[in-house]
């Protein structure tokens, strides 16, 4: 089961005719501006033109709408679900990674205040 935020989506709200080259930038992370001149190029060509006109068109028909509860103002969390979308596992790795580095900060904290501190205990008392 595909989580909506890892399928490929036009882009109606960014895009300039169907969205489709909008939305291959946002699901890639790569700069619209590339893909548009990518497609330019391709079309211009003509052996790849040839393939690259239809398939635009096709996209265009068969993809969904980008939902609106989907855009973020947020560039970070449009960059995690990008990261997401290009590889999981390192996604998944960076999470855990961080999720670990609070653990242990929270460890720290924690046996500071639970360890004997007679200057901490001194500090608590002074504040009552």
């Amino acid at each position: 089961m595909n989580s909506p935020r890892t399928q490929l989506y036009r882009d109606k709200q960014n895009g300039k005719i169907m969205g489709v080259c909008s939305g291959i930038a946002d699901y890639t992370g790569v700069n619209v501006f590339w893909i548009r001149l990518g497609l330019i190029v391709s079309i211009l060509t003509g052996v790849l033109g040839v393939i690259a006109l239809p398939l635009y068109i096709l996209m265009g028909l068969l993809l969904n709408k980008k939902p609106a509860h989907m855009y973020s103002a947020d560039p970070k969390e449009t960059a995690y679900w990008q990261g997401v979308r290009q590889n999981p596992k390192r996604t998944a790795r960076e999470i855990r990674a961080k999720m670990k580095d609070v653990d242990r900060r929270l460890a720290s904290v924690e046996s500071f205040y639970v360890s004997s501190n007679p200057r901490l205990n001194a500090e608590i008392e002074r504040l009552r």
